[in-house]
């Protein structure tokens, strides 16, 4: 399957998927770019805008997952506004990025294929109803995701530097874009459901083999 994979980071979505598919990932930071073609060095990265990609090039995919910036709907920054920054600064007011609307109105109203795009539960509610809320993020999707229960144990392990080592990148806040990974077993449960691995029944999340996931 050809996956197309925007505002990709250092892949935390992308994480679990193996390399059966034909990835396309694009990341605007070319530091970041990096990190994620070390990790990932089958994908194809491409360092540039990801809204103008998705523009020019969705019809060429047969899925597309989107993450894009989510601090401006951020309810952890909206309750920042008037703290002090270090400097002496303070937080102040911002318009939330409506590209993520622009997204989900693309993709709802020109795309064929199958695609979800993840954010942050914004502060303001959601202007457009989400597909599903997985643990603090909203997922909007063109498929049925059912809601599961997630630990953080890659999360946990990310954070603490114990599993990603990015001190070779010139990375303005390395552990801020270890955090802005997705969980790795939510980035695979989403693309099983996408692909049809998934299956529920009451009382649990099975795969298609009838084993718990």
């Amino acid at each position: 399957m050809k996956i197309l994979n925007l505002y990709a980071g250092i892949g935390g979505n992308r994480k679990l998927w193996g390399d059966d598919h034909d990835i396309t990932a694009v990341e605007y930071d070319p530091a970041i770019a990096q990190a994620y073609q070390d990790r990932f060095p089958n994908d194809t990265v491409i360092v540039g805008d990801a809204k103008q990609y998705l523009l020019d090039h969705y019809m060429e995919f047969d899925f597309i997952w989107a993450s894009p910036p989510c601090q401006s709907h951020s309810r952890a920054r909206r309750s920042r506004v008037g703290v002090p920054y270090k400097n002496g600064n303070t937080y102040g007011a911002l318009y939330p990025d409506m590209a993520l609307y622009q997204i989900i109105l693309l993709l709802k109203n020109f795309y064929n294929g199958l695609w979800v795009v993840e954010n942050v539960i914004p502060y303001y509610g959601s202007l457009i109803e989400p597909t599903v809320q997985i643990d603090r993020h909203y997922y909007w999707s063109n498929y049925n995701i059912q809601k599961i229960d997630i630990n953080r144990k890659y999360r946990l392990q990310d954070i603490k530097c114990t599993s990603i080592n990015l001190s070779k990148y010139d990375i303005r806040n390395k552990i801020q874009t270890i955090r802005n990974q997705v969980d790795y077993e939510v980035g695979k449960y989403i693309l099983d459901c996408a692909l049809g691995n998934v299956r529920h029944k009451q009382g649990g999340l099975f795969d298609d083999t009838g084993v718990t996931a």
